[in-house]
């Protein structure tokens, strides 16, 4: 018998958010690490693979894509059963497959916020892929809730190396999370940035950590993120909330695997 959407019935004491993003084996990063934070922030985590990695914490390897077709196909029974609040997008092949993908999203779930977490380069030193196509990026951005890139995947996205001003080209079309971990502390605080229509309208300081460098750290942010937009916050709020998770996450540990806990 065909499961319904609503027998047996689904639970609704937590929201549900989906992570569309890649399989790292180390669950540090990617669709297993999402799926940890939003539990860890009382979300029920969804998760549809987009590239299976061959990886740890500190050594990349390969990767082996997963075709649009079947990333979709992973989608559709979840449409049919769950009412998914926020979609958090991460690894993709190219930026062809996330406009066919959010041109998806956009249709099965109208109105339903979008995060792109813009992962360029692996923590471990590998390269995805360039992308450069501006004329998608217009196309592709206004589809999209939040973009949450670090410094040197702004700066690649826009076409230019001054950060700041690179989020602002970009947040004309979407709102931006421009993370700073990447940037030089000043006087020992790292500063995130949310911009909206070309302006600065929140910073999220942060004690600079100097072990607290993480695998899969921008994969956490948005996921927690995603957490607060799924569980109704304001996206200021949900931004201040998971710069409050990223905080106590990169000092869980001293090693490049980080531990999930609920926030105080």
């Amino acid at each position: 018998m065909t499961a319904s959407r609503t027998w047996p019935p689904v639970q609704h004491e937590r929201p549900y958010a989906l992570s569309i993003a890649g399989l790292d084996p180390s669950a540090g990063a990617g669709l297993l690490a999402d799926v940890k934070v939003m539990e860890a922030l009382e979300v029920y985590g969804l998760g549809v693979c987009t590239a299976l990695t061959m990886q740890h914490d500190a050594d990349f390897r390969a990767v082996e894509w997963v075709a649009l077709d079947s990333i979709i196909a992973q989608c559709m029974p979840l449409a049919d059963r769950y009412p998914v609040s926020v979609v958090k997008i991460g690894l993709v092949q190219s930026l062809p497959v996330l406009a066919e993908l959010t041109d998806w999203l956009t249709q099965t779930w109208p109105g339903l916020p979008i995060i792109w977490d813009p992962i360029l380069k692996a923590s471990a030193g590998f390269d995805f892929h360039a992308m450069t196509s501006q004329t998608l990026l217009s196309t592709l951005l206004p589809r999209l809730s939040l973009l949450t890139p670090n410094v040197p995947e702004v700066q690649q996205l826009a076409a230019t190396d001054e950060a700041v001003r690179a989020a602002r080209t970009l947040s004309v079309y979407c709102p931006v999370y421009l993370k700073g971990g990447h940037a030089e502390p000043i006087n020992g605080v790292t500063t995130d940035r949310l911009l909206k229509d070309g302006q600065e309208i929140a910073r999220f300081p942060a004690p600079f950590l100097p072990d607290g460098e993480k695998h899969g750290s921008g994969c956490v942010l948005s996921s927690a993120i995603a957490a607060g937009l799924a569980k109704g916050q304001p996206l200021p709020e949900a931004c201040a909330t998971a710069r409050r998770y990223m905080n106590q996450y990169l000092a869980s540990s001293p090693g490049l695997l980080g531990f999930h806990q609920s926030l105080p």
